[in-house]
Parts: structure tokens; C-alpha cells; sequence
């Protein structure tokens, strides 16, 4: 250290804009009482550097070399024109405790570049005189070399170790998914980009899992605090090399998945060219499958294997979606046949299934199910033929369209209680109106209440009926219902 009054301590002023650098420095020399060393204040600029040089006479400056904001270059320039006996540490915390010794007594302002290229690529000292072996270089540098060496080691080794339990637990847990059942069966030929879509980002989730739990960890078991160590952190300013990667390799992740996902998407729209067209009609709380080109109207989707379906979703009162879970796709059915919506779906499973109502839409929507029904072209042919002809009896054929036109979702044939009256027994009754009104149930009520619901309701009801039930219904279908009714008095 540079000579002092014998009668005080080593003054020390600390320099830098960092304030775990100062913090730092501070707590080792005030933790060492009996080195007789006074800390007289931090500064965080040249200015405040040079007014501390003249007013408080310190003995000794340590720098921080990594202090962008701390030009070393103008303090080195402004400090060597003083004639004072004064010491400057520049300390680096990013080079392994790397440290240069200037010593304004032994160097002159004209060998600073020489120290400074010196300790830069170590070869040799430019120091002379007394006070050679203080700011002799080459020593130094080989210590941080060394220890440069020795970390760079020991974190590859720590970062082998954490690759490695990365992917075990990325494999186990892709393991362990296999195992479970996490999708109804695939049953259609659009299940299969989606399926891939979702496995895929199950393997990229379990990955970053695994990344981000093994990582903090191992970094939890292996570099905590031992006891009794008091020190501080090594102090790291950040690293552009890692901030690129975690920029970039996320953003190529995100731009892969979104044109996976357009691919996806076009696999499920894809057309072919003599699709089997049904509409679908959602209602409260019912399906309806129309067939047109087959003249058949059904509560149940019968669909031929390996052939697609063109579906044309609408909705006669609120919003409905239709979603079949094997199929994977899934679409809205908006009020109104002129929001039709498309749905392509091609089966490849044979089986019976059930459409579900995926929107909430009213007081029974958990109930508004159908059968779906995937069968062999030739059995599907069957059914067509079957389907197409209509009973001479106008009670079965207001059987048809009692469920064909979802009334069973309101309405029982047997007396038990729905959301609307029981058909049963109702025929020719007296009833009493929600206005007070009394009436008698007959062909011209049943016809009225059919074509214009909420004319009149009955008391003990409410007004659940959607307006257009009836809208695509012809007067004969009409006439049939009110024979079905007329049939259970």
C-alpha cells in the first residue's frame, strides 16, 4: 500500500455506479476491524471522483473495471496529472477476481497505455522501480486465466449434468402421458392433424417443464448457501449470447407451432368433391338432421363410413354448437338459416356416438344430445331406402315428427314432467291460461300454439317454445302431431 501518516488509518474510496459492487466492498472492509482501514464514501462518476480526491485525500482507489457508466479512460487521464503518492485498484468481478494495480509513484502518464495493454493480453509488466512486484501483470493474469479455466470447466460439468436429468424427466414424462388416455378415440379423418397438433405440443410442454423445474433444482441442491458463508453473489451484469437465444429460439418455436397450425387447419377444411349434405338445426334443447337430396328429416346423424359429410349448421332460437368429442372438430350454429355455417367431417370408425351441445344455451342444454350413427355405405343405403317411405297412419307419421322436430325435448307422450305440458291425456281438456284465460285443447289451439308458440301458455309454464319451431314444418306434419296428441286423450 502506499505510505501513510502513521497515526491514521488507510483511507479508501470505492468508484462505481453499481451499487452491489459498492455494497459489497464495503461489507469485506468493514468486516476486517483490525486492518486499519477507513472507507471514506463511494462515488459514482469522475466528477464526484476527482472533488474526493481533493477533499478527502484517500490513500487508495478501487475502480470497478466492468462499470460502463464510469469512463476509466477519462478518470486514468484526469487522475495521473495529480503529483499526490496514490494507489488505483481497477477490479473486474467478471474475470475471476482479476485486479490491476496503478501506481501513480512508479508509473508515469506516458507508460499508462503500455499497463493497461499489459494487463489487457498479459505480456509482461511494464512496471519498474520499488514497487515493481505490485503491478506486475503477468502473475495476475495467469491466476485469472487459471481460474477462467477451472469455472468454465466445473459449469459445463454442471451443465452436462442438467442436460442430462432434463431429458430422463422429459422422457419419463412423455412416458408417462402415453399411458393415459387424454382423447376419446379418433374416429374421423380430421381427428388426425389435430391429434398430431395436440401430442406435439404436449412433448414441447413437458420439455420446458422439465427445463424450468430440473434447472431450479439442481440450482437449489447444488449452489445454495453453505453455512457460514457470508459472502456475496458474483456479480454479472447479463450475458447477449444467452439473450439472443432465449429471444430467438422462443419466437422460431411460436412461427414452427403457427404453421403447423395453419397446415392443421387446412386439413380439416379439405373438400372433396361429392360430399353427403345434411342440415343441422339446433333448437332448445334438440338436434334435427335433414337430408335433402334424400327427403328424410331425423333426430339421429347417420353417416356412411369413409365418405365426408358436409354439414350446414343453423339455429332456430339461440346460439348452439355442434361438437361430436371422436370427431375433434367442432362448429357454431348461429340463429337463422341465412348464418349457415360449414362442418366437414369424415368418418372412419364405425360406431355410435353422441353430437353434444358445446354453447350454453338455455335451461336443459346439458340434455341436448343425439345419436350419431357411423355405418357401412351399404347399410346407410338401407337406411335411406327405409327412411324415405311414410306411413299411411298419421300417428306414426306424427311420431316421426314429434322427434325429428325435437318436441321431445319438451313435451312427454306419457305424463311425465318436462319444461313444457305432457301430451298425454291433454286432448279436449279445459286448461287455464297464465292471463287468467280458460280454453279448450283442440285442433285449432294445438294449431295455433304449433305455428305461433306463446299465444297462449299455460299456466304453470313458461315461455320456452322458440318462435320458429314450426317454420320449416308443412301443414300436414302439422295436422300429424295434432293426430299423435289427439291418439294419447
Amino acid at each position: 500500500m502506499a505510505a501513510t501518516k502513521p497515526n491514521r488509518p488507510q483511507r479508501v474510496l470505492i468508484a462505481s455506479s453499481h451499487a452491489l459492487f459498492g455494497q459489497g466492498l464495503r461489507s469485506l472492509l468493514q468486516s476486517r476491524p483490525r486492518s486499519n482501514v477507513e472507507l471514506i464514501g463511494v462515488v459514482t462518476s469522475v466528477e464526484e471522483a476527482m472533488l474526493a480526491l481533493e477533499r478527502q485525500d484517500p490513500d487508495l482507489i478501487i475502480v470497478d473495471y466492468d462499470d460502463s457508466v464510469l469512463n476509466r479512460d477519462e478518470f486514468l487521464a484526469r487522475f495521473v496529472e495529480g503529483e499526490k503518492k496514490l494507489r488505483v485498484v481497477l477490479l473486474s468481478l467478471n474475470e475471476a477476481q482479476d485486479a490491476l494495480v496503478y501506481d501513480r509513484r512508479t508509473l508515469s502518464a506516458s507508460q499508462i497505455d503500455d499497463w493497461l495493454e499489459e494487463w489487457t493480453y498479459g505480456t509482461g509488466s511494464a512496471a519498474s522501480g520499488p514497487d515493481a512486484a505490485d503491478a506486475a501483470v503477468p502473475p495476475i493474469r495467469a491466476q485469472a486465466a487459471s481460474a477462467n479455466i477451472e469455472r468454465r470447466s466445473s459449469s459445463m460439468k454442471h451443465l452436462i449434468i442438467a442436460g442430462i436429468l432434463v431429458v430422463v424427466v422429459t422422457a419419463l414424462l412423455i412416458l408417462g402421458m402415453s399411458q393415459v388416455r387424454l382423447l376419446p378415440v379418433a374416429a374421423s379423418a380430421q381427428a388426425v392433424p389435430i391429434d398430431f397438433m395436440f401430442n406435439l405440443e404436449f412433448i414441447v410442454i413437458a420439455f420446458l417443464f422439465s427445463l424450468i423445474v430440473v434447472l431450479i433444482g439442481y440450482s437449489i441442491v447444488v449452489f445454495r448457501r453453505k453455512r457460514g458463508d457470508t459472502t456475496d453473489a458474483r456479480h454479472i451484469e447479463g450475458n447477449t449470447r444467452l439473450e439472443v437465444a432465449w429471444t430467438a429460439l422462443p419466437l422460431f418455436t411460436v412461427l414452427a407451432f403457427a404453421y403447423l397450425g395453419g397446415w392443421s387447419l387446412s386439413e380439416t377444411v379439405r373438400a372433396d368433391p361429392k360430399p353427403l349434405e345434411v342440415n343441422v338445426i339446433g333448437s332448445q334443447w334438440s338436434w334435427r338432421f335433414e337430408y335433402p337430396a334424400q327427403g328424410i328429416v331425423s333426430n339421429e346423424l347417420r353417416m356412411p363410413l369413409n365418405k365426408q359429410a358436409l354439414l350446414h349448421l343453423w339455429s332456430t332460437d339461440v346460439i348452439h354448437s355442434f361438437w361430436v368429442p371422436e370427431f375433434r372438430v367442432k362448429q357454431d350454429a348461429l340463429p337463422g338459416s341465412q348464418l349457415t355455417r360449414d362442418l366437414r367431417v369424415t368418418p372412419t370408425e364405425i360406431g355410435e356416438y353422441k353430437v353434444r351441445c358445446a354453447e350454453l344455451c338455455g335451461l336443459r342444454h346439458t340434455y341436448m344430445e343425439s345419436p350419431v350413427i357411423v355405418m357401412p355405405q351399404a347399410d346407410f343405403d338401407a337406411w335411406v331406402a327405409a327412411e324415405s317411405g311414410l306411413s299411411a297412419d298419421p300417428v306414426e307419421r306424427g311420431q316421426r315428427w314429434y322427434t325429428a322436430y325435437g318436441c321431445n325435448a319438451c313435451h312427454s307422450l306419457d305424463g311425465a314432467p318436462s319444461v313444457g305440458p305432457t301430451w298425454q291425456g291433454t286432448y279436449g281438456e279445459q286448461v287455464t291460461f297464465t292471463d287468467g284465460s280458460t280454453g279448450t285443447v283442440d285442433d285449432a289451439y294445438l294449431y295455433e300454439s304449433i305455428r305461433n308458440p306463446g299465444t297462449k301458455i299455460v299456466a304453470g309454464f313458461q315461455n320456452l317454445m322458440p318462435a320458429n319451431i314450426a317454420s320449416d314444418m308443412t301443414d300436414d306434419q302439422v295436422n300429424d302431431i295434432i293426430r299423435l296428441i289427439e291418439s294419447l286423450r
